[in-house]
C-alpha cells in the first residue's frame, strides 16, 4: 500500500513567530563583490504570509538589496509556493506604477479563471529599472517558482542564466482512489499564458533559460554577465570617442553617435553579442563594412595578465651603422627576381 506524504502545517495555521522561523529559513540575502544584491527564495510565500510579515521583509531583507547596482534572485531550489504570492515578487522589480496584466490561472475544481496583475503601490521601494535582474533556474525549479521566471522573462525584466526548469504544475492535489490507500497527484491550476500570450505555456515543457548553464555554475556565469554588463557604458563611450577622433568619414559620425547612444544592450550577455551586435548597427548606419569592432583577449605575463593597451607595442626600427648590416636588412626586407618572359 501506498501513504500519503505528511505534509508539513500550513503557514497561515501557524503563529507569527513561528511564520517568520519558516520564511528566514526560506529565504536568505546578501550582498556580494561588486555590489551585486543575492536573493535566494526557496519556497513562494502566500498573500496572507506576506500581509503579515511584509514590513519584516521590506525592512530586515528588501532595504538591504535595494542599495545594490544588480539583483540575482536564486529559484534552484524553489521547487512551489503559493500562486498568492507571484505578484508580490514580479510587482517589486516591475518598473513603475502602472499596474501590468501578468498571468490568468484556471483551478479546474471551481471551474473559475483568477487574473493575475502588478500591484499599484508595493511596501518600501520597486527595483530600478535601470538595474540589472538575473533569475538562477535549475532541473529543480517548478510550479510558482517557473511562472514567476517565465513571466520575468516575457516582460524582459529578466536575465535567466542555469538550466530548463521541471515543466511543473501550479498547484497539486493529492485524490485517494476509492477507499484504497492508494493516491493520485494531480495537477488541478494551470496557467493560461503569461502577459495574455498565448496558449503556450511554460507547463510541461518547462522555462528555457536564456543563458543555459550546469545549475551548480549559474551563479558564477551570472556575476560574469552582470560584469560585462557593468562595463557596457564605458565601452560606449570609448567607442563614441574613437569614432570622434580618427573616423574618416566625419560625415557620418554624428549619425553613428547617436545610433550608439540609443542602442538597446538588454539582451547582451556575452562579448560575442556585444561585437556582433555593434558590427551589425555601425555597419548599417555607416554603410562602411571595414568599421570593425572586435574583442581582444588581455595576454597573460609571467605575473598575471596584463593590464592596459591591448596592441602591441609599436617597433620603430633603426638603421644599423655597418654597411654588411645594412645589406643584410635591405636582402632581409626585399626579394628581387626576373621571372620567364623578363617581368620584373
Amino acid at each position: 500500500t501506498l501513504e500519503a506524504p505528511r505534509q508539513a502545517p500550513a503557514l497561515t495555521n501557524l503563529t507569527q513567530e513561528e511564520m517568520l522561523a519558516r520564511l528566514q529559513k526560506g529565504i536568505r540575502h546578501e550582498v556580494l563583490e561588486g555590489n551585486v544584491g543575492y536573493l535566494r527564495v526557496d519556497d513562494i510565500p502566500s498573500q496572507e504570509v506576506v500581509s503579515k510579515l511584509g514590513g519584516f521583509l521590506v525592512a530586515s531583507v528588501w532595504r538591504k538589496l535595494m542599495g545594490t547596482s544588480a539583483l540575482v534572485l536564486d529559484l534552484r531550489h524553489c521547487t512551489g509556493g503559493h500562486i498568492s504570492g507571484i505578484p508580490y515578487i514580479i510587482s517589486y522589480l516591475h518598473p513603475g506604477n502602472t499596474v501590468l496584466h501578468v498571468d490568468t490561472i484556471y483551478d479546474r475544481p471551481s471551474n473559475t479563471t483568477t487574473e493575475i496583475w502588478t500591484l499599484p503601490q508595493v511596501l518600501g521601494e520597486r527595483y530600478s529599472a535601470d538595474k540589472d535582474v538575473v533569475v538562477l533556474t535549475s532541473g529543480h525549479t517548478g510550479g510558482v517558482a517557473e511562472d514567476i521566471t517565465y513571466i520575468l522573462k516575457q516582460m524582459r525584466r529578466a536575465i535567466v542564466v542555469g538550466e530548463r526548469t521541471v515543466g511543473g504544475a501550479l498547484d497539486l492535489q493529492k485524490l485517494r482512489i476509492g477507499q484504497s490507500d492508494f493516491f493520485l497527484t494531480v495537477p488541478v491550476s494551470r496557467s493560461l499564458g503569461p502577459l495574455g500570450g498565448g496558449s503556450q505555456t511554460w507547463e510541461g515543457s518547462g522555462v528555457l533559460p536564456c543563458v543555459g548553464t550546469p545549475a551548480e555554475q549559474a551563479l558564477e556565469k551570472a556575476l560574469a554577465i552582470l560584469t560585462l554588463r557593468r562595463a557596457l557604458p564605458g565601452v560606449v563611450r570609448r567607442l563614441q570617442e574613437a569614432l570622434q577622433a580618427y573616423y574618416t568619414l566625419v560625415d557620418r559620425v554624428p549619425t553613428l553617435l547617436h545610433h550608439l547612444a540609443n542602442m538597446d544592450f538588454s539582451a547582451v550577455v556575452s562579448e560575442e553579442d556585444l561585437v556582433t551586435k555593434l558590427n551589425a548597427g555601425l555597419q548599417t548606419v555607416s554603410e562602411d563594412p571595414r568599421l570593425l569592432v572586435r574583442a581582444v583577449k588581455p595576454k597573460e605575463t609571467s605575473s598575471g595578465p596584463e593590464v592596459g593597451n591591448d596592441d602591441p607595442p609599436e617597433v620603430v626600427p633603426t638603421v644599423p651603422g655597418a654597411e654588411e648590416a645594412r645589406q643584410a636588412l635591405v636582402l632581409s626586407v626585399f626579394q628581387v627576381s626576373v621571372l620567364p618572359g623578363n617581368v620584373g
